[in-house]
């Protein structure tokens, strides 16, 4: 354990955000109420080439996990937390995926949002996920060029407008003819993952797709 996180630890103790364990934030008796998905519903759509999701939003506790997620102190043991989630649905799976050859890519953040936050809270996921399937991460290749309302509060038009053109490929050589893992927490309307997508495909990448942790809401582009 760092210096940091003991200090931490002793004013800030962590407890788990079902049963109010102390330790962690997420105990292994609460971590089995969340029900992890043990298929994969391919994704139909026309800019990602698939998507995987670990679980469903609509669980309180996770729900209190994701955002907390978005703020100091606990963030990169949150994104441990998350992350698990991820990698125990790969595990289910009777497929196995195979990554490697990926490279994975962060939602970006303003840099108005980054300065403030202090963090990429998508980074600190597809840092660990990369680690897991023994592939790349690319940082600051795709970047968010302007600062855009919170995604939350808009309904899903007003969602697609509030993203159009604000994603760009910082040196498209880099992602030319490369498959890509597209990494982000939530997966609401895909209006997000689709504009990143976009401009990855636009760049050259030869496959784009999305992992997230948890969907908020069934989508219509997923089926078995």
């Amino acid at each position: 354990m760092s210096i940091k996180n003991f200090i931490l630890d002793l004013i800030l103790p962590k407890f788990c955000f079902g049963c109010k364990k102390e330790g962690t934030f997420l105990c292994e008796d609460c971590l089995a109420t969340i029900e992890i998905f043990k298929e994969h519903k391919k994704f139909n759509h026309k800019i990602l080439d698939d998507l995987f999701v670990a679980t469903d939003y609509n669980h309180s506790i996770l729900k209190k996990l994701i955002l907390s997620f978005k703020y100091e102190p606990f963030a990169k043991e949150i994104s441990k937390d998350l992350t698990n989630l991820i990698k125990i649905h790969f595990l289910l799976l009777k497929k196995k995926y195979n990554f490697s050859d990926f490279l994975f890519l962060p939602i970006p953040l303003s840099k108005k949002r980054l300065k403030w936050r202090g963090f990429n809270q998508a980074e600190e996921l597809a840092k660990d996920l990369a680690e897991f399937f023994g592939a790349k991460i690319l940082k600051d290749v795709l970047i968010k060029e302007k600062e855009t309302k919170p995604q939350v509060s808009l309904a899903e038009k007003e969602r697609k407008e509030n993203l159009k053109g604000v994603f760009k490929v910082k040196n498209s050589e880099i992602v030319f003819n490369k498959k890509i893992v597209l990494v982000d927490d939530i997966f609401t309307t895909g209006t997000t993952l689709s504009e990143a997508g976009k401009v990855l495909k636009e760049a050259g990448a030869k496959k784009v797709i999305g992992m997230v942790v948890a969907i908020a809401k069934p989508t219509e582009d997923m089926i078995k």
